[in-house]
């Protein structure tokens, strides 16, 4: 979205593009799922009222648009894609299928998952942890708009501190809201760790999948339950 109000900035889809392919070119095996918040934020105000369902709905298809864009920007970039739709659009996506997908990652290809979970009442984030579980991933790489989990929110306090690491079990009981409750308790039963990062600061994924301590980690290990402040 970049500083529009709504939509797709392509500076910002063309940058993201380029990092994806670093990380790829750095031999990392990459899945991306992608929200629809500012596609939907255009038909806003026309969803008040709206059956929920119906909304959820509309929501999965601007994530498509928006894979469909990103999928576009990554293979000017020169990197190979598949777009896999959890609904049925086979003029423009594969279906989810969980084979098929890794092993388009297993050929370098770069798997963009759409439309969410294909229900509604789940998140972004829920498709995400479902989906990396699916497809037994190391780590979810959550790309935000701040740098990691913060003691408060940064954006509206600024004596927050960042934590570089911290138990799932901390991030609970302290109310950080790293993702939503289902996706978290998803990743909670299957020791996904998850790192929140900042996307917007050029070369960090890059620097995050070679290893570097980049933002936040989320992770389930009992013996370091005290969490680390940077």
């Amino acid at each position: 979205m970049g500083d529009k109000a709504f939509g797709i900035d392509e500076d910002v889809l063309r940058v993201y593009a380029r990092e994806i392919r670093e990380a790829t070119e750095a031999g990392i095996e990459l899945a991306l799922v992608i929200g629809g918040g500012n596609i939907f934020r255009g038909v806003n105000n026309a969803t008040k009222g709206m059956t929920r369902s119906h909304a959820d709905y509309m929501g999965m298809l601007a994530t498509m648009i928006n894979a469909m864009a990103l999928q576009d920007a990554l293979e000017q970039e020169g990197v190979h894609t598949r777009l896999q739709s959890a609904l049925h659009m086979d003029e423009i996506a594969e279906p989810f299928i969980r084979r098929r997908a890794v092993r388009h990652m297993e050929k370098g290809r770069v798997v963009i998952f759409g439309a969410g979970t294909g229900n509604p009442y789940f998140t972004t984030d829920s498709a995400a942890a479902l989906r990396a579980l699916e497809i037994a991933a190391d780590v979810i790489l959550k790309g935000t708009r701040v740098d990691g989990v913060y003691t408060v929110d940064p954006e509206k306090d600024p004596q927050a501190v960042r934590y570089s690491e911290i138990h799932g079990n901390d991030v609970i009981s302290k109310d950080l809201k790293v993702m939503d409750m289902t996706a978290f308790t998803l990743c909670r039963e299957s020791d996904m760790p998850i790192i929140v990062f900042n996307m917007d600061t050029g070369g960090n994924l890059l620097r995050l999948v070679r290893g570097e301590s980049i933002g936040t980690l989320v992770h389930w290990n009992d013996d370091a339950a005290e969490p680390v402040l940077a």
